[in-house]
């Protein structure tokens, strides 16, 4: 060993020790945990850590039962189920996006933290307990287009990926998938990153494909003994091709809450298919559940929906996406066998006021009420015994409702169900049939719009459904020559008068 290599090496040993003492010197205290942990878990994970706490009912996914001891965010072996403990304070400080786990870095100390985790681990006899084995991450491939193409390769090859996640990795595969404690869980919908609960970087992402979702369908594929095992080079692919399906466009941008239509010359696409619909400007808005009326609902399995609208001088159309894990189809059989009880249709809806206000007043985002009353267009997937359908609603809130006939305002509409996502067309002319119920479209004004979404398979009907705030339509005036005349025009009177002012000068 030559003098280099040697002082290197001295200086690793040092550091090592160093490190060490830091940790020790900085090891958790139960006793303080428990305090901490009984102020701010307990509501949701229980007295005794079993997941079990007052609010465990009313979350989707539930809560962590820490008494079972398996920790679905880990970065130790797939075979051993205690985690590092970096992994538990990472999940704590960070919390779990998609979940109703906070990140407590803001409010927690890192010794505060640490309290806690030394506590959490007592509740499942892990407090002497090491982990045994460690995943490894071998040498990282950068993300090319060949390492995606070999990655989508492997994800689709016998099903291995695409079983649950689908083809195109939005989470509609073809299984009812339950964890080890019999609840309900959805494949990730992988083209929404902002959803994965332990982080979309490429190694996050390595890591649950090597070690799996302990608790979960979500198998290891390290596992030696699995027929579908990956290699360390493969799955640095795999994950490359996971990172490569995440939406740039469609995704929620705080700063837009203006559905922008543009006015077209010819006829309006009548079909989620029509390419005029690529041309335009999407929207994205978050989507909630409904906790307002009678039934509420606090388990929903969409979250997002994309609006694209265009007008022309007789109609409006509006393109609906969203993406469904399922297509809900009362009375098929394979739609009922992977849907929760009492399968419903699928369904999307548009609330606007009957009366565009003047002002930024608008009417009760739920329903209307007495003094704003609204239009809702719904529209729903059908069954095996009858096609698609469309509703028309007029309401001044939640027990004030009159359902009319749709086709007498010309409202018509569309759906498309294709790779997890619902494509709806809503279709209709500027003036409504009947002034005081029906809300004319005028251009150029700000007119306030709201959604809301029903997944069938997830016992989603009625008012248990998600939504969302009200938004902005705006009909975009089309481009006219007028303001480029009238600057011509004043262009020309200024060059005018300052000649004129030269030979005045000149004269004098």
């Amino acid at each position: 060993m030559n003098r280099r290599a040697l002082v290197m090496t001295l200086i690793n040993i040092v550091l090592s020790i160093a490190m060490s003492g830091s940790a020790l010197a900085q090891a958790g205290n139960a006793v303080n945990g428990e305090t901490i942990y009984s102020k701010h878990c307990i509501g949701c994970h229980g007295e005794e850590g079993d997941g079990l706490g007052p609010a465990a009912e009313r979350l989707n996914p539930p809560p962590r039962d820490f008494t079972a001891g398996t920790y679905k965010i880990k970065t130790t072996g797939f075979d051993d189920m205690v985690p590092n403990d970096s992994d538990i304070i990472r999940m704590i400080s960070d919390g779990m996006p998609g979940t109703a786990m906070p990140g407590w870095s803001d409010m927690l100390s890192e010794q505060d933290i640490l309290d806690v985790v030394a506590y959490i681990k007592t509740f499942a006899g892990y407090e002497e307990e090491q982990p045994t084995d460690q995943l490894d991450y071998g040498t990282q491939i950068e993300a090319s287009p060949e390492s995606i193409a070999s990655g989508k390769e492997l994800f689709l090859d016998g099903d291995r990926c695409s079983e649950c996640h689908g083809e195109q990795g939005k989470g509609n595969g073809i299984k009812r998938l339950k964890d080890d404690n019999g609840d309900r869980t959805w494949p990730r919908n992988l083209t929404k990153p902002w959803t994965f609960r332990g982080s979309n970087d490429p190694r996050d992402i390595f890591t649950r494909i090597s070690i799996g979702i302990p608790g979960t369908q979500m198998p290891a594929f390290s596992d030696p003994a699995s027929k579908k095992k990956l290699s360390i080079e493969e799955r640095w692919h795999v994950a490359n091709f996971v990172v490569s399906l995440a939406k740039t466009i469609e995704v929620v941008r705080a700063e837009n809450t203006v559905i922008k239509a543009d006015k077209s010359s010819v006829n309006l696409p009548a079909t989620p298919d029509d390419p005029a619909w690529q041309q335009t400007e999407p929207s994205t808005f978050f989507l909630v559940p409904q906790i307002i009326a009678e039934q509420r609902f606090f388990t929903p399995s969409s979250d997002t929906i994309t609006v694209r609208a265009l007008y022309n001088d007789e109609d409006i159309a509006l393109l609906l996406e969203w993406d469904d894990r399922t297509m809900s189809i009362p009375g098929d059989e394979k739609a009922e066998k992977i849907a929760d009880p009492g399968i419903s249709e699928d369904a999307v809806a548009v609330q606007l006021p009957v009366t565009i206000p003047d002002g930024v007043e608008k009417p009760y985002f739920g329903m209307g009420d007495a003094s704003h009353p609204v239009n809702i267009w719904q529209w729903l997937s059908g069954t095996t015994q009858k096609s698609e359908t469309t509703k028309l609603i007029n309401s001044r809130g939640f027990k004030d409702i009159q359902i009319r006939d749709a086709s007498i305002i010309g409202l018509q509409t569309s759906g498309k169900y294709e790779h997890g996502t619902w494509r709806v067309v809503m279709k209709r002319p500027l003036n409504g049939a009947e002034e005081e119920i029906d809300i004319e479209f005028i251009e150029g004004r700000f007119i306030p719009i709201s959604f809301a979404a029903w997944d069938g398979s997830n016992s989603e009907e009625g008012s248990k459904h998600t939504m969302t705030t009200w938004y902005w339509l705006l009909l975009k005036p089309a481009a006219s020559s007028k303001p480029l005349v009238i600057t011509l025009f004043v262009v020309l009177l200024i060059i005018i008068g300052q000649i004129w002012w030269l030979r005045s000068t000149r004269a004098r």
